[in-house]
Parts: structure tokens; sequence; C-alpha cells
């Protein structure tokens, strides 16, 4: 009777994970069904997009659901394509696309491209007028993986988190970090089925993963085992019959993002914090992976953020405006397209954030670019008081000219002594406690956290002077619900976009007083929210009476959305009005070029009464 009990608590709680198994189902169904499966439908790649039920009825209305289901599904998928810009200071879009196709083995290609063929290969330049330093390297999918899969025994395999497949998806590997959990007996050299853990709903309302990382993945949904009581008083055997649930079967149904080769066993990869942890062999989508490849000569960026650079259109000697810079690719682009002549501003609020711009400038040979530290909520200046940094001195009137007020440095650099002499202290001889060296030690392993500065010193400023710049872009910060792929979308409310929105309109407060009468502003963002795009131009065009919209060159998005959205819980938003939709660019990830979900609005400025 005890095992009986046992097989029931272990059916009821089967049932409790898989919504799709009826109670009469599941009492009809036979042992020997229990373990069959279809490996075709189970180990695949077929994600749905969860997205918070507000919002999606905000999105519903916007789009309408026909729509917004497939911007939806488009958004779970990356671009079957890489997109590269080529740093024609440096080389040539020829000498690159022969290069890419070197590393991509094929000699046929390489005849091709020699005798002028390029549009028939794989690697493509691009097309669009005045785009074509900008290459297409194709890839392809989504591919059905063979598991060799085998009925009872199904193959080894691990689960990712979120992040990691989405990089994955794009063609990375599988660090250690990424690792969530991992089938048993797992050792160096083995094939394992790579799948990813998406949020589930929490019994909070929330969202969780509802996976410690470490677990033990069973393969089955029910695995049945034998074992074996040997009593010795009477020589026989008992069998008892148990079933083995993984809980973790029906989360990753339809979410095998690929397989790969293990390059340590199960106890190194959770007992190591770094290093290689998978080599994807088969992917699910097959993109080119351009790491540490052509450094100086190439940068991996989205078309529409290339578009961006041109449609705010910098011409040489101009002194040009990028907030909210980093990483730099937009402040960079600008940079090429002025072929490095003339002066692009570029800042951010954080330290780390702006040495990568330095190091970005710097890899590209690109001198025009100066980095600042700066919030952009602060961008403009409050005063005419302008200061000399460094210790420098300048006569008054060409101190009164200066826009970009950056601050006095002297604490800094009594800080960096004492360092210096704390340094020179260690060497002869002071003492280090073992607490210290514990915390060196975690440091190296961990890398540095998200607020420590890997090194390196960077200008601060305290803003700028009103009508100072030719043309500023602002590429704001967003919800970045348009980047692909993208496996979740629930954390995401109404209030949240609501807040991203009422943001954007502060920065854009900032950028509007920084562009002199003549000058441009662009307004750019990475997601498909209607309240941080077309809501924004009305704020723009309604608050601003001296702002108008213009022509974007080149143009390949469509129109934004006009009209308004009311919500049934009377929130009202206003967008874009008839004849104002055809002056916006507006990317579905849907749409045929295959883009991520981006937004560009382009603003010429007139007189400032």
């Amino acid at each position: 009777m005890k095992g009986v009990r046992v097989l029931l608590r272990a059916i009821n709680r089967n049932r409790s994970f898989s919504s799709r198994t009826t109670p009469s189902q599941s009492q009809s169904q036979s042992q020997s069904q229990i373990l069959l499966m279809d490996s075709s439908e189970r180990y695949c790649y077929n994600p749905t997009l969860r997205w918070n039920p507000q919002v999606e009825e905000y999105f519903t209305n916007a789009y309408g659901a026909e729509v917004f289901s497939r911007i939806s599904k488009a958004l779970t998928r990356p671009s079957c394509y890489s997109c590269i810009r080529v740093n024609t200071l440096n080389t040539t879009t020829e000498a690159v696309i022969e290069k890419i196709l070197e590393i991509q083995c094929d000699k046929r290609l390489q005849d091709t491209v020699k005798n002028g063929d390029i549009e028939s290969l794989s690697v493509l330049k691009c097309q669009i007028p005045g785009l074509d330093y900008v290459v297409f390297v194709k890839g392809s999918g989504p591919h059905d993986i063979q598991y060799d899969y085998q009925q009872d025994r199904p193959p080894k395999e691990i689960i990712v988190s979120r992040k990691c497949a989405e990089a994955v998806l794009r063609g990375a590997q599988v660090y250690v970090p990424g690792i969530l959990a991992c089938s048993a007996h797992v050792e160096k050299g083995d094939l394992v089925a790579v799948s990813v853990g998406v949020e589930q709903p929490s019994r909070d309302n929330g969202w969780a993963i509802g996976i410690t990382r470490g677990i033990v993945l069973q393969g089955l949904k029910t695995g049945l085992f034998l074992l074996i009581q040997l009593t010795y008083s009477y020589f026989s055997i008992n069998k008892i019959i148990t079933i083995v649930v993984d809980p973790q079967y029906l989360e990753r149904d339809g979410l095998y993002i690929g397989q790969g080769t293990t390059t340590m066993s199960r106890a190194g990869i959770f007992r190591g914090l770094s290093g290689l942890g998978v080599d994807m062999t088969e992917r699910v989508f097959r993109l080119t992976s351009f790491n540490d490849v052509m450094k100086g000569d190439i940068f991996l960026q989205n078309l529409p953020s290339i578009i961006t650079a041109h449609v705010l259109d910098p011409q040489e000697g101009e002194r040009i405006l990028d907030m909210c810079a980093a990483p730099g690719g937009k402040t960079t682009a600008i940079a090429s397209l002025m072929k490095d002549k003339g002066e692009v501003i570029a800042v951010d609020r954080s330290h780390n954030k702006v040495l990568e711009i330095h190091n970005l400038a710097a890899e590209l040979g690109l001198t025009s670019i100066k980095a600042y530290k700066l919030d952009a909520l602060k961008a403009v200046c409050e005063n005419n008081l302008v200061t000399q940094s460094c210790g420098q001195s300048q006569a008054s009137e060409e101190a009164e000219s200066m826009s970009c007020v950056t601050k006095d440095l002297p604490i800094l650099e009594k800080v960096n002594n004492n360092n210096n002499r704390e340094d020179e202290g260690m060497k002869v001889g002071c003492y280090k406690s073992k607490a210290e060296e514990r915390k060196e030690r975690r440091r190296m392993k961990n890398g540095p956290g998200r607020n420590q500065s890997t090194g390196g010193r960077v200008d601060k400023c305290e803003g700028f002077l009103s009508n100072s710049f030719d043309r500023v872009l602002l590429d704001a910060p967003c919800s970045a619900l348009g980047l692909r792929p993208r496996l979740f979308a629930g954390e995401d409310t109404v209030e949240s976009l609501r807040r991203h929105g009422k943001y954007q309109k502060r920065l854009f407060d900032q950028a509007v007083q920084l562009v002199r009468p003549g000058g441009v502003l662009v307004y750019s963002t990475c997601t498909i929210n209607p309240g941080e795009n077309e809501a924004l131009v009305r704020y723009a065009l309604d608050t601003y009476k001296f702002l108008s919209l213009a022509q974007q060159d080149p143009r390949i998005g469509g129109p934004g959305l006009v009209g308004h959205c009311e919500l049934s819980n009377g929130y009202f938003e206003e967008w874009l009005r008839a004849g104002e939709e055809d002056l916006v660019q507006r990317f579905d990830p849907s749409g045929p070029h295959d883009t991520i979900g981006f937004f560009i609005a382009k603003f010429t400025v007139g007189p400032k009464d």
C-alpha cells in the first residue's frame, strides 16, 4: 500500500506541472504511453513571448491583434543577418568582404568576389544609396536539430539563463556563469542539448525562473525505475515501482536553442565562476561570429542605428552632441560620416561607459571625438560661469567662449597620490590582512562590479551653454522592447512604460535647448512602445513651436502611428496627427527588412523666441 500511495502522489504531482493532460487522459494512459514523446515537437524552438496583460492590451490597441502577434513572434528570433559598418578611414568594403569570406573558408566564394559578382553571395554590400560601406552577412534559421533521441534515453541536457540564451541565438557561446542546471553524470566532451529557462508566473503574481543553479535535470517528464530490495531472511527480491518527475520538463519544452560539447564536467561547471562551458556545435539560428575579428576595420551595428547617424546628416567642421552616447556606436558613425573633421561631443553618466567610448574611438582611429562623464538630465549649464579644468590658465574672454563646463580635479589628483603612497608603503613591508587578501581574490574572480571603475581616468563635465551645437542626437534610454531576440517581456508594466516616457521628455527638454536656431535635433529609440515614440513627438511639437518635423534620408522604415490610445483604466495618450506619419521612421521587427524594432524622428530648429 505504501508503494501505491507513493505512485499516486507522484502522478498527482505530475498533473500539477502539466496543463496539457486532463485527469481522464492521465488515467487512461499506460506506463508505456507516458514514456512516449515526439522528439520533433519536444526538442524544438517555438517560444511564446509573455507580456503583462495590461501592456498586451495597450499594444493590441495600438497595432491590432494580428500585427502585434506577428511582432511578438518576430521579437523571439534574431535577425537572420549580421550588419557590419566598415571603417572606411582604415579599409574598403571590398577588402572587408574578402576577409569575411576567408573567415568562412570558402574559396569558391572568394573567387566570385574577385569576378565582381558580389550580389549572389551570402556576404552582400548594402544597396541603399549612401550606405555602400555597410555589409550584410546572411545567417539562417530556424533549423531542426537532430539530438539522436532515444525513447528511454533522452540526451543529456543543460539549461541556460535567458540572457545567455539570447546571446547564443545571436552567435555567442555558452559560458559558465550562464548555466543554471545540468543533467547528472555530464563529463567533459559530452554532447548536450541546450535549452533556456524563461521566467514563469509565480505565487506572488510576479515572475520567477524557479530554477536553483546546480540542480540535476532528470530528462523525462516521468520515468519508471525499478528499485530492487533484497530480503536476506527469505532470499527474495521485491520490485518497487517509483516515478521520478522533472519539474523543469515543461518549462523548457519548445525552448531548445541547439546542442554543443561540454568543455568541463558538471562538477567543474558549478564549481567555477568563469570560462567556456559549452562549445555550441549545432544552433537553431546560425550567424557568423565576429568576436575579436578585424578590430579597427569593422563595427557590428544594427541597420536602424546606422541610418540614424545618416538622418542626423553631420557635416565636416560642425560641432555635434551625442547625448546618452554609450557604448559609442552612433558616436563613431557620426565622426566617420564627418570624415573625422569637426568635433563630436559624447556624454554618458557612467564612468566605465565613457571609457568604452574612448576605447572604441581609439580602436577605430577617430580623433574628433571627445567623451565626458555627464548626466544628460543636467546637460544644460545653469549659468554662464565657466571654469577651466586641470589647472590650465586661460584668458577670461576665451573662458567665456567655451561651452563645455568641466570640473577642476585637484581632489581626484590628491586621492590618486595617496593611493600611490599606499602602494609604495605596501612594497616596503606594510601588513595586508587576510580579509583584504580574500576580498582581492573575490574581485579577481568575479570581475569589477557595476559601479566599480575598470581603471582609467575620464573628464567630467558640468554642462553646455544653450545653442552651442549645430546638431544633437538624443538616442534616449528606453524600454528596449524592440531588441531581438527577446524571450521574456512580462516585467514591463504600463506604469513602467509611462515612466520611460516621462524620463525621455526631461531629456528632450535638455536637448532642445542645446541646438542652435537653424540646427537639427534627431530623437531615436529601440522600442516598439508608442508612448516613447509618437507620444514624445506629439509632446515636442506641442511644447516647442519652433520645432518642425523634417524629411529623413535614407528612408526605409515605415510610417508612424496616427491617432491616440485610450485604455480601459482611463489612460489616454495622443500620437501623431494626419500628415505627420510619413515624417518619422518606424522599423517593424516583423517587416521585410528583418531589423530590430526602432524609431527615428528628425526635427529642424527654427528661431527661438
